[in-house]
C-alpha cells in the first residue's frame, strides 16, 4: 500500500528555524519530524510517495539514506497550488488500489495511521477547542463524515481535521475548482467523496501539529511514545 508525505510547505511560522531547514527536517528529540513520520506508518506501506518544493534537495537527500522504506518517490509541486494540487500531483506515482495521505509535519499516532489503513477512506480527527483555526467535520449521523469546512466560525468543541487521510484511488477522477483562497484543497477531494461513499472518522489517540516554534519547542518534552509502532 503507498503513502504521500505532503512536504511542500515553506514553515514560515517556524522562521528563522526553516530559513535553511524545510520543516519536516527540524528535529523533534533528536530525529527529524519526517523520521517520526516514516517510524509510524502500518506495517502494510511499502511505498512512499513525498511532495516537496522548499528546499527540496535536503528532503530527497534525507529520502536516500532513511532506514523505514525503501521504495519512494518525490513528486516537485512547482508552482505550489495547495495540498488538493499536491495530491493530484501524484496520481502517475501511486500503484495501490487506495493509499494514505498525510501531513509530512505533523506527529500521528502509529495506532491511529494503522486504524485509517484499514477503512476503505477515512480521516483522523481530534476534538479542540478552537475550531475557528481548523478545518471541522461535519458527521451524519452513522458516525461517517458529511463533509469538512475550512475554519468555520464557530464556538465550542468540534472535530478536527488533523490532515491525515485514506483514500481509493478514485478520487483522482474527481475535477477541483479553486478556493476562495486561490489554492486547489484537499478537503474538497475529502467532501467529495463523502457524497458518494462512506468516509470513516478515526478519532485520534495522538496527534502534534507542529505549526509553531511554541509547538515545536514544547514537543521536545512531549511523550512521544505512541508514535511507535
Amino acid at each position: 500500500m503507498d503513502a504521500i508525505l505532503l512536504a511542500a510547505g515553506f514553515g514560515t511560522r517556524l522562521r528563522p528555524h526553516t530559513l535553511h531547514t524545510p520543516k519536516p527536517l527540524l528535529t523533534i528529540q533528536g530525529r527529524p519530524i519526517l523520521d517520526w513520520t516514516l517510524g509510524a506508518l502500518p506495517s502494510k506501506i511499502n511505498r512512499v510517495v513525498v511532495v516537496v518544493h522548499y528546499l527540496a534537495d535536503q528532503i530527497e537527500a534525507f529520502m536516500q539514506q532513511q532506514k523505514w522504506i525503501k521504495d519512494f518517490a518525490i513528486v516537485k509541486q512547482d508552482p505550489p497550488k495547495g495540498t488538493g494540487d499536491a495530491l493530484r500531483r501524484c496520481e502517475s506515482q501511486i500503484n495501490s488500489s487506495s493509499f494514505l495521505v498525510l501531513n509530512g509535519d505533523d506527529l500521528y499516532g502509529a495506532s491511529d495511521l494503522q486504524k485509517l489503513a484499514e477503512v476503505s477512506s477515512g480521516v483522523i480527527v481530534k476534538e479542540v477547542n478552537d475550531p475557528w483555526n481548523f478545518g471541522v467535520a461535519t458527521i451524519r449521523s452513522d458516525g461517517s463524515l458529511e463533509k469538512m469546512t475550512e475554519k468555520p466560525k464557530i464556538e465550542g468543541k468540534a472535530l478536527a481535521n488533523t490532515g491525515a487521510y485514506h483514500f481509493p484511488r478514485s478520487v483522482f477522477q474527481q475535477q477541483l475548482a479553486v478556493s476562495s483562497r486561490g489554492e486547489y484543497e484537499i478537503t474538497d477531494y475529502l467532501s467529495n467523496l463523502a457524497q458518494h461513499e462512506r468516509v470513516g472518522i478515526i478519532p485520534a489517540d495522538f496527534w502534534y501539529p507542529v505549526g509553531t516554534i511554541e509547538a515545536w519547542e514544547s514537543v521536545q518534552v512531549v511523550d512521544l511514545s505512541l508514535m511507535k509502532r
